[in-house]
């Protein structure tokens, strides 16, 4: 893959660039699976980044994307809209309506959006929207307004992602349980993996998967919760790479406990990473840690994604 450039913007102090060099991974993904959370970043100088940013990254293309689905072995991607471009999707539309079908979007919206501009959308493949409870990353946007706008966009079918931490689940859990959608969790819900897996945060997040049925979670980004870091050692079987280690028992216990309502994506480009930019393959080498027979891969990587994107061609 070509080294990114950043257009006519300049990248933020220490921005860490996508890895150019992913490895081939060792493990086989099912046919058919689905990338289900991913990025695209400008180019910049044909897609400008919001004025109201809170980050300036290198670009990341939706060629240097779709060579990485290649390169790792999946079908399709889903493709996240980045906080970076604030609720100017067109960086994601135009991802989406050059992948000859093989992606679904998520986009960003305000209540200002029209019924034409969701119907134009819903056509280029958009299927969510996702709201952003991060600080760091966007400005605060009332409640009110985002429960409008799940009320709208449940009219075309689509669901809502939600990006938070784990701290504030519970400001936020009845705001989340009255959301009239599908609710899918971004990389569930960024627990704290240097805290027990049975103590009270993370327990309160799997008592919010059981109390409510239609809310799913991404498995993903064990890079951004991990303490103990990307080192792989080596395992039982001949070959086998294991990385980010103090991730594998939380993923897993969201696979076991809710196997028909998980997600799995790399996060490319992998935005604000302060640590280290992940090999991607390495990634894709974590999943059958976390999803550790074929019935479960197969609903992981794509029964379940197809369901909620793809659902017409089931």
């Amino acid at each position: 893959m070509d080294k990114p450039t950043t257009g006519d913007f300049t990248k933020t102090a220490g921005w860490m660039d996508w890895f150019t060099g992913p490895s081939k991974p060792r493990f086989t993904v099912p046919a058919g699976s689905v990338d289900a959370h991913c990025h695209v970043f400008g180019p910049g100088a044909q897609f400008p980044f919001a004025p109201e940013r809170k980050y300036t990254p290198c670009d990341a293309s939706k060629h240097q994307l779709y060579a990485l689905r290649d390169h790792l072995g999946f079908a399709r991607n889903v493709v996240v809209q980045a906080t970076c471009h604030g609720a100017d999707n067109r960086a994601m539309v135009d991802a989406l309506v050059n992948s000859g079908g093989k992606a679904r979007g998520v986009a960003t919206v305000k209540r200002s959006v029209s019924d034409a501009e969701i119907q134009a959308m819903h056509d280029a493949g958009v299927r969510g929207v996702r709201f952003n409870f991060v600080k760091r990353l966007v400005d605060f946007t009332p409640k009110d307004e985002l429960l409008e706008i799940a009320g709208r966009i449940a009219q075309w079918g689509w669901h809502v992602v939600i990006y938070f931490e784990a701290v504030d689940l519970p400001e936020l859990w009845d705001f989340f349980t009255a959301l009239p959608t599908t609710v899918v969790v971004d990389h569930m819900g960024r627990p704290d993996v240097s805290k027990p897996i049975d103590g009270p945060e993370f327990s309160l997040f799997l008592k919010f998967m059981r109390e409510h049925t239609n809310v799913w979670s991404k498995v993903s980004c064990p890079e951004r919760l991990s303490v103990t870091g990307p080192k792989a050692i080596n395992g039982q079987l001949s070959g086998e790479r294991i990385a980010y280690t103090d991730v594998i028992p939380f993923a897993k216990r969201v696979v076991d406990e809710f196997p028909d309502r998980v997600l799995w994506g790399t996060d490319w480009p992998h935005p604000n990473l302060k640590d280290h930019m992940p090999d991607d393959g390495l990634l894709v080498d974590f999943i059958p840690h976390i999803a550790t027979t074929a019935e479960l891969q197969e609903k992981l990587l794509v029964n379940n994604p197809m369901r909620l994107y793809w659902p017409e061609e089931i």
